[in-house]
């Protein structure tokens, strides 16, 4: 009989589904669907039976149904994508926006510089060029169509959406000032003809350029200040004006000292937007050279200061792919030879760069060739290959700073690699701080060949039961490391001012690069070391030798804490000694927890917790404290569940954020801690001890 209206079902009421509106896999098995979203109905049921059932060994159901929907009036829908992935697409696109956002707003805050163009170009004679480049406009390169896609992917953690190369045609630039946005553009040609837009205004660019050779401890040591300052009074278009990667990586390395739109990420780290705009525009240029080869030995210093950024942001993918690009560079220009130039074994008329035009110009390239290789040293501390290896290493060391500022005519180095006492002669004449650190990194460098050559073909790995003086060469270079180098030193440069602190009318000067000369060698005697500590034998040496060189790392720490001076103007290696010299102490504070003594154990909590709060000091400015400090604390986790302490990481932690007093110490205090002299440091009480053995067990004695 026919059904009456008040029997009807509920569902029959439902408007009719059109076409293709129903799930696709309902419309697949042919089965009724009532198109809820986000699943219908029917794959709901049917997923909900599924799993219902246990599981067969080796298959995982699906964690919802697997219903889909054809997509609706032009909305894309894109099935079997990943949350995560789709997320992250589309931060990706928030941070590009941003990017042009801020790229937009530098190229207008431009225009706000009334400055007349009489101060940009003085009537003065213009110096002499450091160097020689065809006369381009810089306002916007025009960047050839084949480019590495590698350049697109060092850098996922950047906020901003991976670098890519685009050209900029005269008839974009053309369309653009049709619509009004280039405005500004005409304005800076009109006051500063071939004015780089892309370079902030000239008083903001020279401010960052008066920031980077005053503070900065890296990068700053391959340019001629007096004639680098000379030329950015040149028109842009003059070739001798500074090149604009050289000043883009400028601003990104000094951003660090005068930082601007400072953000935090989400795993606490820093990030300034403004030295990743700039050094986005230096890897630009880069890119530019690697397709063309323009301007390489300029673009080769900009990518030294870059390289010395990411150094400083704890980005060890970028920081090998730059060290990389540096060295293979540095060799088709001939650096690596005397004199940085030579014709021999080359088929063309010379090298890839023309000889040197004047002193300047070859102190330049020898500087250049040297930091190359000292970053190529401290980015293999970790037990890398060397990209060069000594060997080929024929360049002189350079001159002294202050003969390099001079122009003066000194004859060349007479030391190089090679030279039997490189490292127990300083001539006078040819010897100071950066002179000295050169030969420090070269130095930690041998231990890195002598651990990776000696791993490479051991047939097992080392052993804390292995004597390593029975190794060849090994006794020879931890004679080096651990006394005679330091012991060599200049008068002037071990006794009070040893340290590289120095007091004087106008305040505390540090000299970073002498600080890093005398803590380099004890970091390299933990390297060498590391592997041979057995706490259980009180006759090793190599116990004795790393807790000794951890000791005089943390003495260095102390005599610059008692300062006013800022730790994180030191150069960024430092991280990694104070790193190096945390590991010996947690192997000993592990050592002290099996034996059941709490007073010893708690001391060297002290020191790791004093080491872990330099880092993150260090780290208020430059990411690569904070990244040691979590790389510490990973290799923590095995005595923070062996102690007995109940908040180990908070002993010896300061009681104030600049206050150099600790929970530890037993005596009180106060005011500088005087250096001895013979250039070690007088530490609170309960750090002046060392390591001796009593009754065949490892203690601190005073």
């Amino acid at each position: 009989m026919p059904r009456t209206p008040s029997a009807a079902t509920p569902s029959s009421s439902r408007p009719a589904l059109r076409r293709n509106q129903a799930c696709r896999s309902c419309r697949k098995k042919k089965l009724k669907c009532d198109a809820a979203r986000p699943h219908c109905g029917t794959c709901v049921r049917t997923w909900q039976n599924l799993i219902s059932v246990p599981a067969p060994v080796g298959y995982a159901h699906p964690t919802e149904p697997s219903c889909s929907y054809d997509p609706v009036e032009g909305l894309t829908l894109a099935p079997d994508v990943d949350p995560l992935e789709k997320i992250k697409q589309l931060e990706d696109q928030i941070s590009h926006l941003k990017s042009r956002l801020y790229e937009h707003e530098m190229r207008f805050s431009s225009v706000s510089s009334h400055q007349s163009p009489n101060l940009l170009y003085p009537d003065t004679t213009s110096p002499a060029s450091t160097s020689s480049r065809p006369i381009s406009d810089i306002r916007g390169i025009s960047l050839p169509h084949v480019s590495l896609s590698m350049m697109n992917t060092v850098a996922p953690s950047s906020p901003e959406q991976p670098f890519r190369v685009q050209s900029r045609t005269s008839e974009n630039l053309m369309n653009n000032s049709t619509n009004g946005q280039d405005t500004s553009n005409h304005f800076i040609d009109l006051l500063f003809p071939g004015w780089n837009s892309d370079l902030p205004d000239l008083t903001t660019l020279n401010h960052y350029i008066d920031v980077f050779f005053k503070c900065d401890p890296c990068g700053s040591r391959i340019l001629h200040r007096s004639s680098f300052l000379a030329s950015m009074r040149l028109p842009p278009k003059d070739p001798g004006f500074p090149h604009s990667a050289i000043l883009h990586a400028i601003c990104a390395s000094a951003s660090r000292w005068s930082p601007q739109n400072v953000i935090t990420l989400p795993d606490g780290s820093r990030r300034d937007q403004f030295a990743e705009f700039h050094a986005n525009k230096t890897r630009q240029y880069i890119d530019k050279t690697m397709a063309s080869g323009e301007d390489i030995f300029f673009v080769m210093q900009a990518c030294i200061l870059l390289s010395w950024y990411f150094y400083q942001e704890g980005r060890w993918v970028e920081v090998w792919i730059f060290a990389a690009f540096q060295t293979r560079v540095a060799v088709p220009l001939r650096l690596n030879y005397p004199g940085t130039f030579s014709t021999h074994g080359n088929n063309s008329p010379g090298a890839y760069l023309p000889p040197p035009k004047d002193l300047r110009d070859l102190e330049s390239r020898r500087r250049t060739w040297w930091m190359t290789i000292l970053f190529d040293r401290i980015a293999s501390v970790g037990g890398w290959i060397h990209a060069i290896d000594e060997r080929d290493l024929g360049t002189e060391l350079p001159l002294r700073i202050q003969d390099f500022e001079s122009e003066a005519a000194i004859p060349s180095n007479p030391q190089d690699i090679s030279t039997p006492d490189l490292f127990t002669r300083h001539s006078p004449q040819y010897t100071d701080s950066f002179l000295l650190l050169i030969k420090a990194v070269m130095l930690f460098g041998r231990v890195t060949d002598f651990n990776v050559r000696g791993n490479l073909r051991a047939p097992t790995a080392p052993s804390k039961n292995q004597n390593p003086y029975f190794l060849e060469g090994f006794e020879k270079l931890d004679k080096l490391i651990s006394s005679d180098f330091l012991q060599s030193l200049p008068q002037i440069f071990k006794n009070n001012t040893g340290l590289g602190v120095t007091d004087a009318p106008e305040g505390t000067r540090l000299d970073t690069d002498l600080y890093m000369v005398h803590i380099i060698p004890h970091a390299a005697t933990i390297t060498l070391h590391n592997p041979y500590i057995d706490f259980t034998n009180p006759q090793s040496v190599s116990t004795k030798r790393c807790v000794d060189a951890a000791r005089r790392i943390l003495s260095a720490y102390y005599a610059l804490s008692a300062t006013s001076l800022d730790i994180s103007r030191l150069h960024p290696f430092v991280t990694i000694c104070w790193y190096l010299a945390a590991v010996v102490q947690i192997q000993l504070c592990k050592y002290f927890i099996e034996l059941g003594d709490t007073e010893r154990e708690s001391a060297v909590w002290g020191d790791i917790n004093v080491l872990r709060f330099a880092m993150m000091e260090y780290g208020h400015r430059s990411p690569i404290g904070v990244r040691q400090e979590r790389l510490l604390q990973g290799l923590m986790r095995e005595i923070v569940r062996m102690t007995a302490h109940k908040q180990p990481l908070e002993v010896g932690v300061p009681l104030y954020p600049f206050s150099h007093q600790t929970l530890f110490q037993k005596n009180e205090h106060s005011g500088p801690v005087p250096l001895s002299s013979t250039g070690h440091t007088f530490v609170p009480s309960s750090h002046q001890q060392s390591l001796s053995s009593n009754g065949g067990h490892w203690s601190l004695s005073g």
